[in-house]
């Protein structure tokens, strides 16, 4: 079945429906919830990073309220990662923000020839089942946050952002930082 696209989701008034039990079925409200299709949240030289030892950082703000599905979240990390990897080798770090916690339903439809009759059920039963995983981005919240070290590659890494927030459904904002570089003890 195709992917649906991501104005379904995105930006509609947001029901919270992530309840789901593994102890005690009755209490389950989600039966089924989708395999989570981000892998890595964090990557190039992260311990690096925690220790806050880049001193630049290009990071991507949602400028509106979004929902933005886990395989829109998935590509634009992949996307970002080979590129950094080809360009500065391990003297980078990329950290994915939101975490796809939220379970988007889709009242399925039969779309084509006779039988649509016999098949859907209308608005009957139309709760829907799972799909996929959302994220709720509040406005103003980072989704990326990529650090560097050198300065030279600022108008590289801005370029690059630029081409991976199409693939995100929402209006974003790059921002430049510098940090201040903690001293090695």
């Amino acid at each position: 079945m195709p992917i649906n696209r991501a104005s379904a989701y995105s930006k509609h008034k947001i029901t919270h429906y992530t309840r789901k039990s593994m102890k005690v079925k009755h209490l389950n409200y989600i039966k089924a919830v989708p395999n989570q299709k981000v892998t890595k949240f964090n990557m190039g030289d992260v311990p690096k990073f925690t220790r806050g030892e880049f001193p630049y950082r290009m990071v991507i703000y949602s400028l509106i309220n979004v929902q933005i599905k886990d395989n829109a979240l998935e590509a634009a990390r992949q996307f970002l990662n080979n590129q950094m990897t080809k360009r500065c080798q391990n003297n980078y770090s990329i950290s994915l923000k939101p975490y796809p916690h939220q379970v988007a339903r889709e009242n399925k439809t039969f779309s084509g020839g006779s039988k649509g009759e016999r098949v859907q059920s209308g608005m009957a039963h139309s709760f829907g089942t799972s799909m996929a995983r959302t994220a709720y981005v509040k406005q103003g919240s980072p989704i990326f946050i990529i650090a560097y070290e050198n300065k030279k590659d600022t108008e590289f890494i801005r370029n690059l952002c630029k081409s991976a927030t199409p693939k995100l459904p929402c209006i974003s904002k790059i921002m430049f930082e510098e940090v201040a570089v903690k001293a090695k003890a």
